[in-house]
């Protein structure tokens, strides 16, 4: 911590301050120390939550989500008024008698993931592919009623 000396403004004696607030420090002390545990706490239990990419463009909503790992039998695609939920499981490999492991860091077993949709789609016209690890969904967009102006005659 770096420590500047001031003189107040009646000349009394030197007085030291901290650049750094202790509120500053105690606030980014916490996030370093939730980054760590939410981390270590995530592997610890070995949950995968596969990363997402929601992307809206003029047409359709693109929906990216990676998967590595995962066979496209193991992945279930749902979509419920404006709820897209998907899930599947990531499976271990099976450990030969004898194997010896020494690190196991990579995350396996169930995962869901729900994104509430920012438009309506045409549910009839909705396609998915899965391809290299990236499960990619195609919604496209349907049209939005224009609001009618209707003339009320007045009796």
């Amino acid at each position: 911590m770096h420590i500047e000396r001031f003189r107040n403004r009646n000349r009394h004696p030197v007085y030291f301050r901290p650049i750094f607030s202790p509120r500053v420090f105690r606030g980014n002390l916490n996030t370093v120390f939730t980054d760590i545990f939410e981390e270590t706490a995530r592997k610890d239990t070995g949950v995968f939550s596969p990363a997402v990419d929601l992307v809206d463009t003029k047409s359709s909503l693109q929906v990216k989500v990676e998967l590595p790992g995962v066979k496209k039998e193991d992945v279930e695609i749902s979509l419920k008024d404006d709820i897209l939920t998907i899930k599947g499981e990531k499976r271990d490999e099976k450990q030969e008698e004898g194997d010896n492991r020494y690190y196991v860091e990579r995350s396996y077993g169930s995962f869901s993931r729900t994104l509430t949709l920012p438009a309506l789609v045409k549910t009839d016209e909705i396609k998915a592919t899965f391809e290299n690890g990236i499960l990619e969904i195609t919604l496209p967009k349907e049209e939005e009623e224009k609001p009618k102006e209707v003339q009320v005659e007045v009796q």
